[in-house]
């Protein structure tokens, strides 16, 4: 019965708008804004009445200001925002993988405030194609013979297959046939192209000669796929691509390789493990190849397509592209992105995906040191801050097995759980997301940048006191 009554005083939107202290909020955000937060504190104290764990507190109007005032900021903000990644993977899925650098974001800019010759040829003053202006910097960068791009890698691979080998077999190892985030199936995938799957080998050994005994008269296309976000070891064998390259040639098959996270750098330059290149897969005189813009690349979300010209232009002109094509920002941030690999020795200070991977240990200790001096300043003396050594990960399905050294700031609380600490910095007005681990709620300087640990600080200053 009291749940009933306290309901039935949850005060009018309309009312509560009339106190000073919301006519206070109206001035700094919009009516619309201001009324969907209202409603929303309403909904929220109903549940809790409705569920039992209600006072009359939750219905007195000065309460549902005060809690309005505090949340504003929260529920103004944007569905999609930004946040801190101090989780220490480089390239988070979940947060977007791959930051820009400041000056693709510039060229961006220059594109999404004005019109641009998208599909306009200036020197010919007609009609043209929009993958002209990212064909020839890739060309340049990789050394392909052709090349055009689609809105993700996953697209590439529905595009070329459907392409190349609709109604056909396609000859794929059955180590190969993975699964990535999102539940991207390469088998499903292949039933959505119209392809047929002619799976061959074991999981952990494929032989050339099961490739040879698989081909047919339906075969279409030999395709190799990089394991992505996962490693077979031990027992194992798999084809070079190199072999498997011969092998279409003398049966007169194009082969295909998706390399998932293309990386067109020797990362070993950087105290990093090897990872096969774009300019390497293509030296194999692949037929067409196939990787992400947003992973390794350290762009935007694409898919790049490259191989011989033949075979691009059968993928170009089928009429699923133009329902996966790019659209005008991802081509201008590509471009600029691509770039910047014209100059390879400044690439270390000019794109953050390699400056987060390549930062030294004692870089990292030096930002965590800074940070717990402000959070100090910032937090009662019931936290703790501890600095550890731990590993970050790359992400984004590339090099699984690394692990980076890193410095972490390990947050404690007297009372507080870690997952209490966790819940609150995410729900910050510049939301923080970390990691649970060594009961502790972790801040990894791997992947926040110098100019993050200030408002970080002051996002956690707010969030856990």
């Amino acid at each position: 019965m009291m749940g009933r009554e306290l309901l039935k005083e949850i005060p009018q939107v309309d009312a509560l708008l009339n106190y000073p202290e919301v006519q206070e909020v109206l001035q700094g955000y919009p009516r619309w804004m201001v009324v969907d937060a209202l409603r929303r504190v309403l909904e929220e104290r109903r549940q809790r009445i409705m569920n039992g764990r209600g006072d009359r507190g939750l219905v007195e109007p000065s309460s549902i200001v005060r809690e309005l005032q505090d949340r504003i900021d929260i529920f103004a903000a944007p569905s999609l925002r930004r946040v801190i990644n101090a989780t220490g993977v480089v390239l988070h899925t979940n947060l977007g993988r791959a930051p820009l650098a400041r000056e693709v974001w510039r060229e961006m800019e220059e594109i999404a405030l004005n019109y641009s010759n998208l599909e306009y040829d200036l020197e010919k003053g007609e009609r043209g194609l929009r993958y002209t202006h990212v064909v020839g910097i890739l060309r340049k960068v990789t050394g392909a013979p052709a090349a055009m791009v689609v809105n993700n890698n996953a697209a590439a691979v529905l595009l070329v297959l459907a392409a190349l080998a609709k109604g056909k077999e396609v000859v794929v190892s059955r180590g190969e046939l993975i699964e990535i985030g999102g539940s991207f199936r390469m088998p499903d995938v292949m039933a959505a192209s119209g392809a047929i799957l002619r799976e061959v080998g074991t999981t952990n050994k494929t032989h050339l000669r099961d490739y040879e005994a698989a081909i047919g008269e339906d075969t279409a296309l030999l395709m190799k796929v990089h394991p992505s976000n996962y490693r077979v070891l031990g027992f194992t064998a798999s084809v070079p691509l190199r072999e498997l390259v011969a092998l279409g040639r003398e049966r007169g098959l194009p082969v295909y390789e998706d390399l998932g996270s293309g990386n067109l750098i020797d990362l070993r330059t950087y105290g990093l493990p090897k990872e096969p290149t774009v300019q390497e897969s293509l030296k194999t005189g692949v037929s067409l190849l196939s990787f992400s813009g947003d992973k390794l690349l350290g762009g935007p979300q694409a898919g790049v397509i490259l191989g011989e010209p033949e075979f691009v232009e059968r993928v170009r002109r089928h009429p699923l592209n133009r329902a996966l094509r790019i659209d005008k920002l991802t081509l201008s941030g590509l471009e600029a992105t691509l770039r910047l690999y014209m100059e390879p020795e400044r690439l270390p200070e000019r794109l953050p995906t390699l400056k987060c991977l390549s930062t030294p240990l004692g870089v990292l200790r030096g930002r965590a040191e800074r940070l717990v001096s402000l959070l100090m300043e910032r937090l009662p003396s019931s936290y703790t801050f501890t600095l550890m050594e731990d590993c970050s990960y790359v992400g984004g399905g590339a090099l699984p097995l690394l692990e980076m050294p890193t410095v972490v700031v390990a947050v404690k609380h007297e009372e507080f759980s870690p997952e209490f600490i966790d819940e609150r910095a995410r729900a910050a007005p510049l939301p923080v997301v970390g990691r649970i681990k060594h009961e502790a709620f972790l801040l990894d300087m791997r992947t926040v940048r110098e100019d993050e640990v200030g408002p970080l600080a002051d996002s956690l200053g707010r969030a856990l006191v």
